[in-house]
């Protein structure tokens, strides 16, 4: 039986790859251990339902406060995933078949919750002839039958190996946030996302504003990878040219020893010069910050990327 416990069973692909040291983290890095009450109970609704939660799965800085304020990003379609980032910690194999009874329990526990803004993410499901499409509509739909005073997000895979009708399919239901990230500069693929192409990710977002426009769309990338500002500033110009509204940029963190290596902390300032930056290409809404991730203080920026188009329109 394997044990996703164990890095060399979770990560099968990674085993034999020499060890990246793990350098020290900086003072503005670090974060308080997860606890308190309203962690306690998120906790216990996630396991009386059965849920996955890619705070949990991918190892989030950020899980304690989250999950201390009754927010979890939920992550549908199992815990193993086809592919093998050399960035990620979520398992990688073959995944079980489809639970067609999880979008029903994600969406009680979205209503038990009490959540105005979910995050719905996934794996990759490359073993599955829509990529998992329909099964995100499902819980899409389930989501507003049981709870339609909430917004939601999603955050997919790309899709890479389906035919069109697939994103089709996740547009129908209407989500109030496409979500999809490029993770990283296209220089970068090979060795950080190589089971991705990373024009395929940008014209999967631009497709999404032609399907309907009303959607909001999003991305976010990680630094400390080994990128320059200069292909960052271009990435930036890369979404904008596709229509994405809103924009993540967070410190690549490494989970474990096998994973790829950090190459800099990138310090608050540049953080901030960034966000200085994309704002002035247009962005609605932008996120740069040393532990900015996709889902982090989501409802949140949904509130304020609205509330940023109903001014832009108005003007």
């Amino acid at each position: 039986m394997r044990d996703l416990k164990m890095p060399a069973e979770r990560h099968p692909e990674k085993a034999h790859r020499p060890d990246n040291a793990q350098p020290k983290k900086p003072e503005w890095i670090r974060v308080k251990a997860p606890g308190g009450k309203g962690y306690a109970e998120t906790r216990r609704i996630m396991r009386e339902h059965n849920l996955v939660t890619v705070c949990e799965e991918a190892g989030c800085p950020n899980a304690g406060e989250c999950w201390n304020q009754g927010h979890a990003t939920m992550m549908i379609m199992g815990e193993i995933c086809t592919r093998g980032c050399t960035f990620c910690n979520v398992a990688t194999g073959r995944p079980d078949d489809l639970d067609v009874f999880e979008p029903g329990r994600v969406a009680d526990a979205v209503q038990k919750l009490g959540l105005n803004h979910v995050v719905i993410t996934s794996v990759d499901r490359d073993d599955l002839d829509d990529g998992g499409a329909e099964h995100f509509a499902q819980t899409i739909r389930a989501v507003r039958h049981r709870a339609p005073g909430t917004t939601i997000e999603i955050l997919t895979p790309d899709f890479l190996k389906c035919g069109p009708e697939a994103l089709e399919i996740v547009v129908a239901a209407r989500p109030d946030v496409f979500n999809h990230n490029l993770e990283t500069v296209p220089g970068l693929y090979p060795t950080v996302r190589p089971g991705a192409r990373y024009f395929h990710s940008l014209r999967l977002l631009q497709r999404v504003k032609e399907i309907d426009p009303s959607i909001f769309t999003k991305s976010g990338i990680m630094v400390g990878l080994g990128e320059d500002r200069q292909a960052v500033t271009q990435i930036m110009d890369d979404m904008r040219a596709a229509d994405v509204d809103f924009l993540t940029i967070g410190q690549y963190l490494q989970p474990t020893p096998k994973h790829h290596r950090v190459d800099r902390f990138v310090t608050p300032e540049e953080f901030a010069n960034y966000e200085k930056a994309a704002y002035g290409k247009g962005f609605l809404m932008v996120s740069a910050t040393p532990l900015t991730r996709s889902s982090y203080h989501a409802g949140d920026d949904f509130a304020r990327l609205r509330a940023a188009r109903e001014a832009r329109l108005a003007n």
